[in-house]
């Protein structure tokens, strides 16, 4: 389920037999997309048109589309069964709020001189994200038991 939420957000609740959910998620995918501007972002971002992505997203609306992602691969992994354990949620959850970061900093964010883009330095930070959730959910977990 969580595989079809990569895929689109909302196609996870949907195989879960969630269709109202998975419908919503999918309209508001699709309304975030089209009115952030992503699918054409996306394809100057991997032809290396940089400054071009940076120009034509549209940085309101993209913000919610980090949160809508990941609660939406969240939700569908929960609903098909797993991440029943205290705290699963959190590097998702954190990955949401670190990649929106990223977002937000992308049009400014360089190394060498070198700018990274909406695409490209949201999936950087995906990686981080996930892993602050793991240390906070391990130490939360630790914490709670001693």
């Amino acid at each position: 389920m969580l595989l079809w939420s990569i895929a689109l957000p909302g196609f996870g609740q949907l195989l879960n037999h969630k269709y109202i959910k998975g419908l919503t998620l999918i309209t508001l995918e699709l309304i975030v997309n089209v009115l952030g501007n992503l699918n054409h972002v996306i394809i100057l971002s991997f032809h290396g048109h940089i400054e071009e992505a940076i120009e034509q997203t549209n940085y309101p609306w993209l913000m919610f589309y980090p949160c809508l992602y990941f609660f939406a691969m969240w939700d569908a992994y929960k609903d098909g069964g797993g991440g029943r354990s205290d705290f699963a949620y959190l590097p998702l959850a954190c990955s949401a709020y670190v990649v929106t970061v990223g977002l937000i900093y992308s049009p400014v964010f360089s190394i060498g001189g070198q700018l990274f883009g909406p695409v490209w330095l949201s999936i950087i930070f995906v990686p981080i994200g996930l892993g602050l959730g793991i240390v906070v959910r391990w130490l939360l977990l630790e914490f709670l038991s001693g």
